[in-house]
């Protein structure tokens, strides 16, 4: 076929239903086992009270604005997505992972799924996002700690939590949402980063949005991984910030400088016990299965020119770098349905060797 799409969340589906307008072949692949992207992964305890809202997909008058704010946003989103899928007829496979993607002697992409399946295609848009792949910071002594780790990703609401010493590390907004429930039923709640958080006043508007795109995409451009987002935006007066602010637990400390048995060691010697560790410390691009195309440049990051790797103008990355956004992801859906249909054109209308 013409195009195949790899992950059915915001980015993928905006690519999806740009490349249905095109009149382009395309499949997409999902590795999850029910439609929601990232979204149908998040506890039960994020309610759509406390997103910060869920952007319409393109062509969709109406996003999942429920009637009941109480309701979890992955019940929420995923039925969301599931009726979009539907209305547009977009042809999503699930579950169905993709191992690797490599190049065949003719110029076409072989891409190959965990059910023993490949296809082959022009091109690929990427959309993997970030969500299956937590990254786990290293610390000395993390193997001899007694308690119980786990990423923000694993976190399900704060019952599991009751009566215990919980250390949350990580200065965004994944470690504040954790805080603002766990300190409800914990023995104790304590909040560690690696670097001050930088909480931001006032309304983020169009031009603060700008200039986190253009710092952004300055870094994917000169091949560098792209920052998370709260080292870009800060980390804003949201309804969770608030509600962890008004309950006291956001009182950063530095960062510890090792793990114990008992619980973590901070650089001055002093011992903060701890049952339990939540390492809300974010993701990484989940981008393993494009190894064999070798797009990675010795910065570490993959370089960009809008959706298009600079490398393979076969690869489009949606949601990536200053397209990990809603909105972002949208616009960037639409830019490389539109390059991968310039880009399929001239192959077809290329005369033969």
């Amino acid at each position: 076929m013409d195009v195949v799409v790899i992950g059915a969340g915001q980015a993928g589906l905006s690519t999806a239903y740009h490349l249905r307008r095109s009149g382009l072949s395309f499949v997409v692949l999902d590795g999850a086992a029910r439609p929601g992207g990232a979204w149908a992964s998040r506890p039960p305890t994020l309610t759509m009270a406390k997103v910060h809202g869920v952007f319409d997909l393109p062509g969709a008058h109406r996003a999942a604005s429920p009637d009941d704010p109480a309701l979890p946003a992955s019940e929420i989103v995923g039925r969301y997505y599931a009726g979009y899928e539907r209305q547009f007829s977009l042809p999503v496979l699930r579950p169905v992972s993709v191992t690797s993607v490599s190049s065949l002697p003719d110029g076409r992409l072989r891409v190959a799924g965990s059910d023993g399946r490949t296809w082959t295609a022009r091109a690929v848009a990427n959309a993997t996002g970030t969500w299956t792949r937590p990254h786990w910071p290293y610390y000395p002594g993390a193997s001899s700690f007694r308690g119980w780790q786990l990423h923000s990703s694993d976190y399900r609401g704060p019952s599991a939590f009751a009566g215990l010493r919980v250390v949350v590390v990580g200065g965004g907004h994944s470690a504040a949402h954790v805080l603002s429930e766990v300190a409800d039923v914990a023995a104790s709640v304590t909040w560690v980063t690696r670097r001050p958080p930088e909480f931001r006043g006032g309304d983020f508007t169009p031009d603060d949005g700008r200039s986190v795109i253009a710092d952004v995409d300055a870094r994917v451009r000169a091949g560098l991984p792209p920052l998370s987002v709260v080292a870009v935006t800060g980390l804003g007066y949201t309804s969770v910030v608030r509600e962890a602010m008004e309950k006291g637990v956001l009182n950063p400390r530095p960062m510890f400088a090792r793990l114990v048995p008992s619980g973590v060691e901070f650089a001055d010697g002093a011992v903060e016990p701890a049952d339990v560790i939540v390492w809300a410390t974010g993701f990484r691009a989940a981008l393993g299965h494009l190894a064999p195309l070798h797009l990675r440049e010795p910065g570490g990051g993959v370089r960009m020119d809008g959706t298009r790797v600079v490398s393979d103008a076969r690869i489009h990355l949606v949601g990536y770098g200053p397209s990990a956004s809603t909105v972002g992801a949208n616009r960037a859906g639409r830019a490389a349905a539109l390059e991968i249909k310039d880009l399929v054109t001239a192959a077809s209308t290329r005369p033969a060797a």
